[in-house]
Parts: structure tokens; C-alpha cells; sequence
């Protein structure tokens, strides 16, 4: 393998892991308001199909992105209304939409398998597409890959920088004070509910008009609860929830390649080795072997590697609040 074939790879790992990306943002955000959108996988075929069908109709990749964003907004608002109105369980209403929505866009869309349509124009940006190595990996892409970088930027800025941000945050710790400091908890949980619902459906979208064209039963089935790893992984922080999709999408790659290299192995084993590696990082990140290893540890690498692997969940995720 040479070095452009190997640039070619990490820059497919980069357009592939953009769309989980952006779910991942938009889930990072509800769940740091509190609410547990178990959704996601139901709402990313749903809006996939969505957009796929819309662009196809209008011929407009544009307005299939605002579709699968709508998708995932009356996703999120079933959640919120569910379980702040109702004070239904967020868990039990999450799994009846994600079955709702398997099925859902099977049949809906079962007129629309395996037809081309509309794609994200390529839009490599002048100059800096130049830069050797860097150029071709982050500048040589289209809108989804930008966005997805600019999304984890401007969320991580917002949640941790800003006044709305610390709201946020506040809400989904303790809610309590936060309403004692006057801010009113359940509208913030449905205004960054609808926004983080909204964000994975434009990452469903993504996979349909950009990533796997088209559309087929079951496109993105998986993807949703691979985000709700990578978000624990990232111990609810985007930055770290981008790496997380990095990281999955080279193992994807990784599978591609050893398929290839070993042609007489089923290829359900490599195919398994993503989701065998979300297990295992789940795992360190919640032991508690974990951190006696640490413990052994040269003490300059100790607190790092501890502020690397915590995966402390905002306090008040999944509780019902009482007040407004």
C-alpha cells in the first residue's frame, strides 16, 4: 500500500464517519439536558428514507435534508412530550419508536429501494485542498464532512462557553437548582430535545444521499445504537464523541481491508469487529479494573488517562422533573 492509497482510506474513513458525527452531536445534546433518546436508530432509517425520497421528488438534496431534520424533530418531540408531559418512561418510549421506525420506513419506502437519485456535490475547497496530506483528508470532501466538523466546533463551544450552554448543562445535572436560578427546565429539554432529533435526522439523511446512495430496507439499521456508544465513549463531550466516530469508521475500513487480504473468511467475522470494539471500549470505560490499572501508572500519565476514559453521565439523564 502506498502512501496515496493509504491517504485515499483515511479520507473515505473521515466521509464515512461524518454522518455518525453528526447524530452524535445531536445526541450529545439531549442527553446533556437530561433526556435519553433511544430512538436514534429508529429515526435515522426513518429520515434516511425520508430524505432520500424528497430529494428524489423535488430533485433537491437540500430540501431531502430538511425532511430527515423534520424527521427527527417529530421523533424528538414524541420523546419529550412522552416522557415531560406524560412522564412516560424515556427508555420504554424510545424502544417503540426505534421498532416504529424499522418498520416504518420499510414500508414506506419499499417503492424506493435500490433507485438513484440526487447526491451531495463534491466541493473540494481551493488551496487548501493543496496541503499535503492534511489538503486532501479534510479539505478535499463536500458540505456533509464540513458541516460535521463545524458542528462539533460550534457545539462543544456552545455547551461549554456560552451562558445557554451552562443552562444546558445545569438542566441536565440538577434541574432543581437550575429552576431555582429561573430557568425553566422543561422548555430548555424540549427546545435541545427537537435540536438534538433534528441533528440526527440530517445524520440519517447524510447516509442516504451522500454516503450509501440511495435507499434499501434497513440502510442505517445498527447506526443508531453505535452513536449511543459513541456517546458514552465520549464521556458526552463532542470532541471525544467525534473521535469515537472516527475510530468506528476505521474499523470499518479495517474490515474492508482484511477481507482482502484473508478472501477465505466469512465475511460476517470482519464485519463484527466494529461492534466488537464499541463492546470492549464500553467496557474499560465503565470498569472499575480500570482504574486500579491506572493506579500503577507513572502519576504524570495517571490524570490524563482517567480525564481520557471517564464516562461520568450527567446526573439528572433519564429523571423525570417535577416542576416547569
Amino acid at each position: 500500500m502506498n502512501d496515496s492509497e493509504l491517504i485515499l482510506i483515511l479520507a473515505s474513513i473521515i466521509l464515512q464517519a461524518a454522518p455518525l458525527m453528526i447524530a452524535v452531536c445531536g445526541e450529545t445534546i439531549t442527553e446533556r439536558v437530561g433526556v435519553v433518546n433511544l430512538s436514534l436508530d429508529g429515526t435515522m432509517l426513518m429520515s434516511a428514507m425520508t430524505g432520500f425520497v424528497v430529494s428524489l421528488k423535488t430533485d433537491s438534496v437540500w430540501l431531502g435534508f430538511l425532511a430527515g431534520a423534520a424527521v427527527g424533530a417529530l421523533f424528538a418531540l414524541i420523546i419529550a412530550f412522552g416522557t415531560i408531559r406524560l412522564r412516560q418512561s424515556q427508555v420504554a418510549v424510545g424502544f417503540v419508536l426505534t421498532l416504529l421506525g424499522d418498520d416504518l420506513s420499510a414500508f414506506l419506502g419499499q417503492n424506493f429501494t435500490h433507485i438513484p437519485g440526487p447526491v451531495v456535490k463534491f466541493m473540494p475547497i481551493p488551496v487548501l485542498k493543496d496541503i499535503p496530506i492534511l489538503g486532501p483528508l479534510f479539505f478535499n470532501h463536500d458540505m456533509v464532512v464540513y458541516f460535521a466538523f463545524a458542528l462539533v466546533g460550534l457545539t462543544w463551544w456552545w455547551l461549554f462557553r456560552t451562558q445557554p450552554g451552562l443552562h444546558l448543562r445545569g438542566t441536565g445535572e440538577r434541574p432543581e437548582a437550575a429552576f431555582a436560578r429561573g430557568v425553566n427546565v422543561n422548555r430548555v429539554r424540549y427546545l435541545y430535545t427537537l435540536i438534538g432529533g433534528a441533528l440526527v435526522g440530517i445524520a440519517g439523511a447524510a447516509y442516504s444521499l451522500n454516503v450509501k446512495i440511495g435507499w434499501a430496507e434497513g440502510h442505517t439499521r445498527g447506526l443508531g445504537w453505535i452513536a449511543l456508544a459513541i456517546v458514552i465513549f465520549g464521556g458526552w463531550s463532542p470532541i471525544r464523541g467525534a473521535f469515537g466516530a472516527i475510530l468506528f469508521g476505521a474499523t470499518k475500513a479495517l474490515a474492508t481491508v482484511l477481507q482482502r487480504i484473508f478472501p477465505e473468511v466469512s465475511v460476517v467475522a470482519f464485519n463484527s469487529i466494529p461492534w466488537l470494539l464499541m463492546i470492549l471500549v464500553l467496557l474499560i470505560v465503565s470498569s472499575e479494573s480500570t482504574e486500579r490499572i491506572i493506579a500503577f501508572l507513572p502519576r504524570p500519565l495517571q490524570r490524563p488517562l482517567r480525564h481520557l476514559l471517564r464516562a461520568a453521565p450527567p446526573m439528572a439523564l433519564g429523571k423525570i422533573f417535577g416542576g416547569k
